[in-house]
C-alpha cells in the first residue's frame, strides 16, 4: 500500500470532493482560492505521510531493539553450561504441576552435579535462568545484581498498593531501605525488647484454652508469636487493647495463600470471580490497618497533650509501666510516602509500608520461630544448655536490662543455626534490569536474565559446613574463648567447661545465605535475630518445650504460604519450670 492509499489521504480526498460538490452549479471559482485549497491539500498528504513513515521507523527500531536483545540472551546463554532444552518453550516442561518451586529446585540440584557451580535454564524462549552453588559467585552475584524481579514487586502493589520497599529496581528502594533499617535496628529494636515479657503473657493467654487440652500445635503457636512480636512493635500498647487483632491475623494467613498466584498475571483478571474476592480481603486488610495506626495516633497524641515531649522520659514510661506508646509506625508510613523518582513524586497508599511489612515479616518470622521451636523439641540437650545459660546471664543482669541477649551465646547460635536449615525460600532470587553482569571467572549474564541461588542446596553443602552439614549443630557458630569477662569468672564451671564460648559472626562464612547478602540482603536481620533471641529468652526461662508422646518429630520443609515451613507441624506441651 502506498502512502496516498492511506486511510489519512483517502479521508482527505473524499472530503474535498464534497466540499467541490456543494458548490451552487454554475457559480465561478476563484483561481487564487482554489490554488490556496490545493496547497493545503498537498501539505497535510505530506504531514500525514511524514507521521506515518516515522511511525514505522519508530516501530521498526522498536522491534529490531528487542530482537537484537534477544538474540543477545540467546548467544550468551549458549556459552552457560547447563541441560538441552527439551523442547521449543524450555525446561518448564520437566518441572510444572502442582509443586513447580519443588520440582525447579530438584532439577537444580541434578544439574548443578552434572554440569558444575554455575548452570542455565531456559524457562521459556526469552527467560533465561542462571543458577549459581558456590559461595563466593553468589556473594558476588548479590553484590553486583541488586534488582529483583517484577513479580516480587507486583505481589506486594496487588495486595497493599504502592510501596517504598517492595519494588523490583534497587535505585527506587535504596533510601526507603536505608530508613527502613535505621529504624528497625534502633528504635523499633529497643520496643521489641521492652516489651518481650508482655507478647509472651498475650500469646500464652490466648493460647490457655488449647493448652489446657494438652496439646499445642508448634505452627500455630508460632504463627501467633511472630504476629503479636511484630504487631506489638509496630503498633505499640494500642495492639493489645486491639479487639480486631485476631481478624487481623487470620486476613494475612488468607492472603498469603494467594498472592503468588493473583500476581503471577500479568494483566490482572478481572473476569475471575476469585480475583474480586482476593481483592476483598485486601481492602478489608487495608481498613484495619488504617484503624490501628489511628489508634496508635491517638495515644501519641494523648501522651503529647500531657506535655510529655522528652522521647528519653517516653522510653523511662515505658520501661517503669510496662506501656508503649507507638512513634514508629506513623514514622514507618512516612518513611517513602512523597520522595523524588527521577522527575516524579510517587505518593504511597496509606499504610501500605505498614501492612506489606506485617505480610513479610509474620510469614518469615513465623517460620522461623516454630524451626527453633521443633529443633528444641528434638534437642532436649540443646534446651537444657540454654534454660542454663539463660539462667546465669539472669543473675549478672540488672532489672533495667534484663534481657542480656548477647550473653546467651548459645541461644543466639540456636537461632542461627536453625535460619540456616530452614531459609526464608528454596532459592533467593536477584536479576539485573539495565546492565549485563561480569563475573570474575569471565562469565558474562545479558540483563533481564533470572539470576538463582539454590539456598536450601548451598546451606547443606558440606565443603562449605563440613559432614554433618545436614544435621543442627549450633555449635558450628561458636568457638571456644578464654574467660576474660566479669560474667565469664563469676560462672561455676567444671574442669572440662573451664573455657567459655564466644558466638562467631556467620556472616564471615560466605555460604552463610538465609538472610541473603549484598546490597539487597534483609534489612530485619538484626531485628529479627534478636528480637527472636529475646522472646525465647523469656519462654525458656518460664516453661520446658516437650513433645507430644506419638507426635511425629522428623518434618521436612515444604513451602507453604510462600515460605518454607516444617511439616508435619510437631505438637508439643509448656511445662512450667518450678524455679
Amino acid at each position: 500500500m502506498t502512502p496516498c492509499d492511506s486511510p489519512f489521504y483517502l479521508l482527505l480526498d473524499f472530503l474535498s470532493r464534497r466540499l467541490d460538490q456543494s458548490r451552487p452549479s454554475g457559480a465561478a471559482c476563484d483561481a487564487e482560492s482554489f490554488d490556496s485549497q490545493q496547497i493545503f491539500r498537498d501539505y497535510a498528504i505530506r504531514e500525514i505521510n511524514l507521521l506515518l513513515w516515522f511511525s514505522l521507523f519508530a516501530v521498526t527500531a522498536l522491534l529490531l531493539g528487542k530482537l537484537l536483545k534477544l538474540f543477545k540472551l540467546w548467544s550468551y546463554g549458549r556459552l552457560i553450561p547447563g541441560p538441552p532444552c527439551p523442547s521449543f518453550y524450555g525446561h518448564t516442561v520437566l518441572f510444572t504441576g502442582a509443586d513447580t518451586q519443588e520440582g525447579l529446585t530438584e532439577l537444580l540440584v541434578k544439574s548443578h552435579e552434572r554440569y558444575g557451580s554455575v548452570v542455565k535454564l531456559w524457562l521459556s524462549p526469552t527467560q533465561l535462568l542462571v543458577s549459581m552453588k558456590d559461595p563466593s559467585l553468589i556473594n558476588e552475584m548479590l553484590s553486583k545484581a541488586a534488582d529483583k524481579l517484577p513479580l516480587t514487586g507486583r505481589v506486594y502493589r496487588l495486595a497493599f498498593g504502592p510501596s517504598s520497599f517492595f519494588v523490583s529496581s534497587f535505585g527506587k528502594v535504596k533510601r526507603a531501605r536505608e530508613s527502613l533499617a535505621t529504624e528497625l535496628n534502633g528504635k523499633l529494636l529497643e520496643k521489641a525488647n521492652l516489651m518481650t515479657d508482655r507478647v509472651l503473657d498475650s500469646v500464652m493467654e490466648r493460647m490457655s484454652d488449647k493448652m489446657d487440652k494438652g496439646t499445642l500445635d508448634c505452627g500455630v503457636f508460632s504463627q501467633h508469636m511472630a504476629f503479636s512480636i511484630l504487631g506489638a512493635t509496630l503498633f505499640g500498647d494500642a495492639f493489645f487493647a486491639w479487639s480486631k487483632a485476631n481478624v487481623y491475623e487470620e486476613l494475612i494467613i488468607r492472603i498469603a495463600k494467594d498472592a503468588c498466584f493473583w500476581a503471577s498475571y500479568n494483566v490482572p483478571p478481572f473476569w475471575k470471580q476469585g480475583y474480586w474476592k482476593y481483592q476483598h480481603l485486601c481492602t478489608k486488610l487495608k481498613s484495619l490497618t488504617q484503624d490501628i495506626v489511628q489508634q496508635c495516633r491517638n495515644n501519641y497524641k494523648l501522651l503529647r497533650q500531657s506535655g510529655i515531649h522528652d522521647g528519653s522520659i517516653i522510653r523511662g514510661l515505658e520501661a517503669a509501666s510496662d506501656i508503649t506508646y507507638s512513634v514508629g509506625t506513623p514514622k514507618l508510613e512516612r518513611l517513602g510516602l512523597e520522595k523524588p523518582i527521577g522527575h516524579l513524586n510517587v505518593r504511597d497508599e496509606p499504610c501500605g509500608n505498614v501492612m506489606g511489612l506485617m505480610f513479610h515479616g509474620c510469614l518469615t518470622t513465623t517460620a522461623l520461630i516454630g524451626n527453633i521451636l521443633a529443633r528444641l523439641v528434638m534437642h532436649p540437650e540443646i534446651q537444657d544448655k540454654i534454660y542454663s545459660e539463660i539462667i546465669m546471664a539472669r543473675r549478672q543482669s540488672d532489672k533495667l536490662n534484663k534481657q542480656d541477649i548477647s550473653q546467651m551465646h548459645l541461644l543466639l547460635a540456636t537461632v542461627y543455626e536453625s535460619a540456616r536449615l530452614l531459609p526464608a525460600g528454596p532459592l533467593l532470587q536477584r536479576c539485573s534490569l539495565k546492565e549485563d553482569l561480569q563475573l570474575k571467572n569471565g562469565l558474562s549474564i545479558p540483563s533481564g536474565a533470572m539470576l538463582v541461588a539454590p539456598i536450601q542446596l548451598v546451606q547443606m553443602d558440606e565443603s562449605s559446613w563440613g559432614n554433618d552439614a545436614r544435621q543442627f549443630n549450633p555449635y558450628r557458630f561458636l568457638s571456644q574463648a578464654e574467660m576474660k569477662s566479669e560474667f565469664d569468672k563469676s560462672c561455676k564451671t567444671t574442669d572440662s567447661e573451664k573455657r567459655s564460648y564466644a558466638i562467631s559472626d556467620p556472616l564471615k562464612n560466605a555460604a552463610f545465605l538465609p538472610f541473603g547478602s549484598g546490597i539487597r540482603a534483609c534489612v530485619g536481620q538484626k531485628f529479627t535475630v534478636l528480637g527472636i533471641a529475646s522472646i525465647f529468652a523469656s519462654l525458656l526461662e518460664r516453661y520446658e518445650i516437650r513433645p507430644v508422646p506419638g507426635s511425629a518429630l522428623d518434618p521436612k520443609p515444604v513451602m507453604i504460604n510462600c515460605v518454607l515451613q516444617l511439616i508435619p507441624s510437631p505438637k508439643i506441651v509448656f511445662v512450667p519450670r518450678t524455679s
